[in-house]
C-alpha cells in the first residue's frame, strides 16, 4: 500500500506526515472510534466510490450506537470524502473516515474528550491477494467467537472491538490460512475478521442472519441483491459449522475483500476446490458494476468528479 500526499483532518487537508495525533489520545488508549471501508473504482468518467451514502450513513450510525457526537454533517462528510480522492489524485482507491476520541483527558469516560473527523486513502489491490479472487483462499474456523449480544455491539464498525478480529487473523496465520471463520455464541457460522460469509448447497445460497453477531455488510447486501437478481435463491438463516465443509461453494464479501471464493476451510476441499460456477457468475456481476462495464441500474456508484 502507497501513502498517498494529503490526509482529510477535521475539515482540512493535511500532509500524510502531518496526520499525526498526540500519545494520550483517548482512542489509542481505549479504541473509542468508529469507522468504514470504502472503495473507489476507476472509470472513463473519473474514479467512482461504491456505496458511498451507505458506508457514511452506516459510520454515523456507528457513531450514535456508541454515543459519539461527529463534529460534521453527513452532506459535508461526504464532500470531503471527494475532496481528498481529488487531492491524491487517484484513479482508485480504498477509502478510510475515521472518527475518534481526541485527547483532553486519560480515564474510561470517553464523554470528556472531543471527537476528531479524518479521512485517509491509499491504494489498496484485492485483500487476500490477487490470486484470490480466481482460485479462492484457504480459512480455518477460529477458536475466538464473534462478539456476544449484550457485551459488545456487532452492527456497529467501532475501532476497540477489532480485536476480536485481530485475535481470529492472527491465529489463523500461524495455522497457515489466509483468513478465519468466527462462529457466534451459539456456535453457529457468523462471519470472518472482516468479511461476511455465503454458503451454496444445491443451487440455494446461505447467508447467516442479523442474530448471528454479523456486521450487516453493505457489500452483502448488494451480493443479495445481484444473486436474487440472477434468479438465486437466498436465504439468511442460522449455519451449523459442519454445513461448511459439504457446501458446494463457500466465498466471502466485503469492501476490502469484494467477492472472494473458499476453496478449503480447515483443510477440507470444497466443492471441486476451486471457484464454483455462481460464485463465478456473482463475482462476474459485481466487478462488471463497479468498474463501470454495465449499467450500474441500482445506483451504487457516486462519481467524485
Amino acid at each position: 500500500m502507497a501513502n498517498a500526499k494529503f490526509v482529510w483532518m477535521d475539515g482540512k487537508l493535511v500532509e500524510w506526515a502531518n496526520a499525526t495525533v498526540h500519545v494520550q489520545t483517548h482512542a489509542l488508549h481505549y479504541g473509542s472510534s468508529v469507522f468504514e471501508g470504502i472503495r473507489a473504482y476507476a472509470s472513463s468518467e473519473g474514479p467512482k466510490v461504491l456505496f458511498l451514502h451507505e458506508h457514511l450513513r452506516r459510520l454515523y450510525a456507528s457513531a450514535k450506537m456508541y454515543r459519539m457526537e461527529i463534529p460534521f454533517g453527513i452532506e459535508e462528510f461526504t464532500s470531503a470524502v471527494k475532496q481528498v480522492v481529488i487531492a491524491n489524485e487517484h484513479d482508485s482507491c480504498y477509502i478510510r473516515p475515521l472518527v475518534f476520541r481526541g485527547d483532553e483527558a486519560l480515564g474510561v469516560n470517553p464523554r470528556r474528550c472531543t471527537p476528531h473527523a479524518t479521512i485517509l486513502t491509499m491504494v489498496w489491490g484485492a485483500y487476500l491477494g490477487p490470486e484470490a479472487i480466481e482460485s479462492g483462499v484457504d480459512v480455518g474456523v477460529s477458536s475466538w467467537r464473534r462478539t456476544v449480544p449484550g457485551v459488545g455491539m456487532s452492527m456497529g464498525k467501532i475501532g476497540g472491538q477489532y480485536v476480536n478480529s485481530q485475535m481470529m487473523v492472527m491465529e489463523a496465520l500461524d495455522h497457515h490460512y489466509s483468513e478465519a471463520i468466527a462462529l457466534d455464541i451459539q456456535g453457529y457460522v457468523s462471519e470472518g475478521s472482516g468479511e461476511n460469509i455465503f454458503v451454496i448447497s444445491d443451487g440455494v445460497i446461505y447467508t447467516p442472519p442479523m442474530a448471528a453477531s454479523i456486521l450487516l455488510g453493505i457489500t452483502r447486501a448488494g451480493v443479495i441483491r445481484i444473486a436474487r437478481d440472477l434468479g438465486y435463491e437466498v436465504r439468511e438463516q442460522a449455519i451449523p459449522r459442519e454445513f461448511l465443509y459439504i457446501a458446494d461453494e463457500v466465498f466471502f464479501t466485503g469492501t476490502a475483500a469484494e467477492v472472494t471464493p473458499v476453496r478449503s476451510v480447515d483443510g477440507i476441499k470444497i466443492g471441486s476446490g476451486s471457484r464454483g460456477p455462481m460464485t463465478k457468475l456473482i463475482q462476474q456481476t459485481f466487478f462488471d458494476i463497479v468498474n463501470s462495464r454495465i449499467p450500474d441500474r441500482w445506483g451504487w456508484l457516486t462519481a467524485v468528479k
